[in-house]
């Protein structure tokens, strides 16, 4: 993955927080809903890497939102093995 592609990465999941961050508690859990349900798993694969590598670029709710993304993947990969 290039660079330019996770730069587009970051930038759409710091705009879905912001768009999402007016909910308050329910924010990160939304943002999760939508990253699960329509991002690639490609692209979130590649996010959650880069959250575990750095995430310094993630806003603090896109950052939420991808632990959750991350822990759900872990769940599911334990859970298919």
């Amino acid at each position: 993955m290039s660079r330019s592609q996770l730069d587009t990465l970051i930038h759409m999941a710091n705009q879905i927080a912001a768009n999402n961050a007016h909910y308050g508690d329910d924010a990160a859990e939304r943002v999760y809903t939508h990253l699960k349900k329509f991002w690639a798993r490609s692209m979130k694969r590649q996010i959650v890497d880069y959250l575990q590598q750095d995430g310094s670029e993630l806003s603090p709710l896109a950052r939420q939102a991808i632990e959750r993304l991350a822990q759900s993947q872990s769940e599911t990969h334990s859970a298919s093995a």
